[in-house]
């Protein structure tokens, strides 16, 4: 019965981000709890490499609809705010959304520059939001896991980092293919979102098993989607990242 309930309530929340993208309370509502929680988030990861610089994260779960869509966004509205010059990044070759969020075009991006036909400056795109760029999934490739192992990939990141203080990967969950994995073992550390009541301790251990076996930085992980009496809204409650 719980699995069924558990399994519905993701293909809910799965199938509106795929067509309307993910909510950005960081921007709509800025001075709300929510947004002051997220405002956290970005602090509590800052001080969790205080001697190394970050200067890539890579947001994963460990299964589809957990919201790291929400959290990724989110926290990237919230760096970019502090004047950092931010760049997110549609990793999810398979079911992007970043392109819904920020009503952009998807014509050409990630996949496009990976398969050697467009440029790094072309897949560039600014935001409504000052200091933060994105870069939409582009086309879907019927090959996503080479394509982000690719030795374009390194040059990405290269490139990124001259150009950018921060880049922030929006990856596929960790369970159900390797993408995550690829990225994770290339970016400096990565967050592991948690949706309380949703996610299943198994699939977590299990996500946190497979980080680790490409030795991938694991910064933290953050619970969302747990509720509070003094939240406001669905998305009330989010914790700070809990080691």
């Amino acid at each position: 019965m719980f699995g069924n309930f558990r399994k519905n309530k993701r293909k809910k929340l799965n199938d509106y981000s795929l067509t309307h993208g993910v909510g950005l309370i960081t921007h709509d509502s800025p001075t709300s709890m929510i947004s002051e929680q997220f405002n956290t988030i970005r602090t509590n990861i800052q001080f969790s490499s205080v001697d190394e610089e970050l200067t890539s994260i890579l947001f994963t779960s460990s299964a589809p609809s957990e919201g790291k869509s929400t959290v990724s966004n989110n926290v990237a509205v919230s760096w970019a705010k502090q004047g950092e010059r931010v760049i997110l990044i549609d990793a999810d070759l398979r079911r992007p959304t970043i392109h819904k969020t920020f009503n952009v075009s998807n014509q050409t991006g990630l996949s496009n520059y990976l398969f050697g036909s467009a440029d790094f400056e072309d897949i560039i795109q600014k935001t409504m939001i000052p200091n933060l760029f994105i870069i939409t999934s582009g086309p879907i490739p019927p090959n996503p896991s080479e394509l982000l192992g690719s030795k374009r990939i390194p040059q990405l990141l290269s490139d990124l980092k001259e150009n950018f203080s921060l880049t922030i990967f929006d990856a596929p969950p960790v369970n159900l293919v390797t993408d995550a994995q690829i990225l994770a073992s290339k970016v400096d550390g990565v967050i592991l979102v948690i949706p309380q009541g949703i996610a299943d301790k198994a699939q977590v251990i299990n996500a946190k098993k497979s980080l680790l076996t490409v030795r991938a930085r694991i910064l933290g992980g953050i619970m969302n989607r747990s509720k509070c009496d003094n939240a406001d809204g669905y998305y009330g409650g989010y914790y700070g990242i809990e080691k």
